[in-house]
């Protein structure tokens, strides 16, 4: 009897956590329909920390809804890095359109690191601070300049900017990197590969061209992927991973932290 009334109020804790969820997800994706690339704003949201008082080394991850359509469904992402006493942050990402025109589809600049992806705000996925981050940021500066697809971007189901997040996150493992169920490209795995360690840094991943597989990993949890959608649950963050939606649930937990203290630490 109490199971059956711990099962109803479970479902509905989960319909109306889903509903709310929907709803936000909703005002989002108008919000990001709405806006023309051309004018759209690529201003700071002031949630990166100022170079000029903040001295320690910094490597972030950063996530923003895609442009246009595109957005309705998935994110795009990108890593900012500060070398310790830096005066700007580096920023390193792949965009389409630079591969489309024959350039180098990885972009590395001075743009904001927190600035606005055409109009959509992004979220801090990872921010690792102080001692052995400069290690890090060698590591992803190199990672960065042999990611395997310079020329080639392609939306679904991959590789683009979520493959290229997840390969250096693969290649820098400090990151702790749990990418969301809405960076589509994150399972494309370079070179044909099948089997990798998930970009959280620990567990396994099998994928067949980024169209099929799972992932199961202290960081992510368990993942599934059919056709570039993700489906997963993350017990240590009681949160659902949802295509579209996102996390559904508590937290990140890492993200939330914001700040880890020393990097090579944990």
């Amino acid at each position: 009897m109490m199971s059956k009334i711990f099962r109803k109020i479970l479902l509905v804790l989960v319909i109306v956590v889903a509903g709310a969820a929907l709803a936000i997800f909703y005002a989002g994706v108008q919000q990001t329909m709405a806006q023309d690339w051309r004018t759209a704003s690529r201003e700071s949201v002031g949630i990166a920390p100022d170079p000029a008082v903040t001295r320690e080394a910094v490597a972030q991850v950063y996530a923003a809804r895609a442009v246009s359509w595109r957005g309705v469904l998935g994110v795009h992402t990108w890593i900012a890095v500060k070398p310790t006493g830096a005066p700007a942050f580096t920023v390193y990402e792949v965009v389409g359109w630079r591969a489309m025109r024959g350039m180098s589809a990885v972009a590395i600049s001075n743009r904001a690191p927190d600035g606005r992806w055409f109009g959509a705000a992004p979220d801090i996925l990872a921010d690792i601070r102080g001692e052995g981050v400069d290690a890090m940021i060698e590591e992803i500066d190199r990672a960065a300049k042999e990611y395997p697809y310079p020329n080639q971007y392609r939306v679904w189901p991959g590789p683009n900017s979520n493959t290229f997040t997840a390969f250096i996150a693969r290649r820098v493992p400090a990151f702790k990197l749990d990418l969301p169920p809405t960076a589509i490209g994150k399972d494309f795995l370079p070179n044909g590969g099948i089997f990798a360690q998930p970009p959280g840094g620990g567990g396994l991943q099998v994928s067949l061209f980024g169209l099929l597989g799972f992932l199961v990993g202290p960081e992510e949890g368990l993942e599934i992927n059919i056709l570039g959608l993700t489906f997963g649950v993350d017990p240590m963050d009681l949160a659902l991973k949802l295509p579209a939606v996102g996390r559904v649930g508590w937290p990140n937990a890492s993200a939330s932290a914001n700040v880890s203290a020393n990097a090579s630490g944990g």
